[in-house]
């Protein structure tokens, strides 16, 4: 919860700045003069646009994830298979001083596991029938010692509330150049003319992608905090076994296109396509384990 109002806090307050900075400038009077916008209604529309979505998803994130994915939450193992699963995660949790995530299996022949979850001791982690039939226990063992460490550091709720920021921030810039161009550039006054609506849509679309490239750049430094969060959990050589595993097995992700970013595995590629990956390349992330365990 500190995490959460620490952030907001924050964010809040970078929002005020921006108002401020923008009274000092002159800014604000100069739009009254072409016209006319209030930036302060204009914050406050665009953050709840912006958070809304993010918000919704979040609360929604465990259910939508057992539909999406047809994941079966374990409610009493019926073998052993499923008992050591669900005990592996029960030593996990209370090693990382979490509550007891929802374990569940999702039928998939892709090496995969997710975590997702609204608050960090009603968590949801699942594992892939392909992760279970491809790989050791010792690389199973790391791989769920990773998921709890995402749930642990409050990476879900985290990177919601990153995306509700620079969601935000989009959609507030984005109305303003609409505004600019409308204005000043085109002389409309009268309304919002077509000027407004297209420099608005385009301002968005780009301002969205490197907003995307903000968030991903995040969820890739997660994934390196997850690794040494699996590390300490599971043994270090472990999670680089895991990591290898999954690096000799490596196939385009089928988890669905919102749960990708809280998958273990992620696809490689290249060049500026880097920019907008969730997750660091596997190579880079076993020298990064690696890195930390030579001695000094």
């Amino acid at each position: 919860m500190k995490r959460i109002l620490l952030f907001l806090g924050t964010n809040l307050a970078v929002l005020a700045v921006l108002a401020v900075a923008m009274q000092l400038l002159g800014l604000e009077s100069y739009l009254n003069e072409q016209g006319g916008i209030d930036l302060t209604s204009l914050l406050i529309f665009s953050a709840i646009i912006g958070f809304s979505g993010s918000l919704i998803s979040l609360a929604m994130s465990k259910t939508v994830a057992k539909w999406s994915t047809g994941a079966k939450p374990i409610e009493q193992p019926s073998n052993e298979a499923e008992a050591w699963l669900v005990g592996t995660v029960q030593r996990h949790a209370a090693a990382a001083g979490i509550g007891m995530p929802e374990v569940a299996i999702y039928d998939s022949p892709e090496p995969n596991a997710f975590a997702t979850g609204a608050r960090r001791n009603s968590a949801l982690v699942a594992v892939s029938t392909g992760l279970l039939q491809n790989t050791r226990r010792n690389e199973v063992d790391a791989v769920l010692g990773h998921e709890v460490a995402h749930v642990a550091n409050g990476d879900m709720v985290t990177l919601t509330l990153l995306q509700g920021v620079v969601n935000t921030f989009v959609i507030f810039l984005s109305r303003l150049v609409g505004f600019f161009v409308d204005r000043v550039i085109l002389r409309n006054e009268r309304g919002y003319g077509p000027g407004f609506f297209i420099s608005s849509l385009v301002a968005q679309l780009v301002l969205g992608i490197l907003a995307s490239m903000i968030v991903m750049w995040f969820s890739r430094q997660r994934e390196f905090r997850a690794d040494e969060g699996g590390a300490k959990l599971a043994g270090r050589d472990n999670m680089i076994a895991a990591l290898d595993r999954l690096r000799s097995m490596q196939q385009p992700s089928r988890l669905p296109e919102t749960l990708q970013a809280f998958g273990i595995s992620g696809g490689g590629t290249g060049g500026w396509r880097r920019l907008l990956m969730s997750h660091p390349p596997l190579e880079d992330r076993i020298a990064s384990l690696q890195a930390t365990n030579r001695p000094l």
